[in-house]
């Protein structure tokens, strides 16, 4: 047997750090070695925020059924400007749960609306492919968006889209301003004194919404330095 080593070398915010692996391969006839040796660096010049909306109801689910995201808001801040340089909305199909008559008045999303949509496999997919969201950090306000990918990943058998770095907005916020308690998004803006655009609890709009908060954070703190 052979014994030979790999170093891999990945980038980890600004610190370069070195790993190294050992293989053992027969020294018969060739040797076939599967190691990835591609840069994991992040790309720290924006942040993705995100939003999700999802099936819910007044009380319980009915039987049978489950939350499951049928939008997802999407907003790219670029940081060294604090500029939203992007928004987007992608409606989804729900496959094991119904759009609700309260879910309708607090989204305005419909059934027939969302049958129109893409699956949730797809959507992760495009996450991956147009935002690099493995490799950027990722923000959303509160941790709901984040246990709910993560619910419908391990509910679906869906590679789970987003990288291990995630802001939480509305925790920040609440660090930032000195608050006891954490306070919703549309609670937020009013006390930075900044207009809630668009349609609360549509995920394109909140997104945008929680990236404007999220760029005067970074600006005032920035600011100080």
């Amino acid at each position: 047997m052979i014994w030979f080593s790999a170093v891999i070398l990945r980038k980890e915010q600004n610190d370069d750090v070195v790993r190294r692996r050992d293989f053992r391969a027969s020294g018969s006839a060739q040797i076939h070695i599967n190691v990835e040796l591609h840069a994991m660096s992040k790309k720290l010049g924006k942040i993705l925020v995100v939003d999700v909306e999802a099936t819910c109801w007044e009380g319980s689910p009915p039987p049978g059924q489950e939350s499951e995201i049928i939008e997802i808001g999407l907003c790219l801040l670029e940081i060294a400007s604090g500029q939203r340089l992007d928004k987007q909305s992608i409606l989804l199909r729900p496959e094991r749960s119904q759009v609700s008559p309260f879910c309708t008045q607090l989204t305005t999303l419909t059934q027939e609306e969302v049958d129109r949509g893409t699956t949730f496999k797809a959507a992760c997919l495009m996450l991956q492919q147009q935002y690099a969201s493995k490799n950027r950090v990722w923000a959303s306000y509160g941790d709901y968006d984040r246990r709910q990918f993560q619910k419908q990943c391990e509910a679906f058998a869906v590679n789970y889209p987003f990288g291990p770095t995630h802001i939480n907005v509305k925790n920040l916020f609440a660090i930032a301003h000195g608050l006891a308690d954490e306070v919703g998004m549309a609670k937020a803006l009013e006390l930075m004194q900044r207009p809630l655009a668009g349609v609360h609890h549509r995920a394109g709009d909140d997104a945008w919404n929680i990236a404007g908060i999220l760029s005067e954070l970074l600006l005032k703190l920035r600011s100080r330095q």
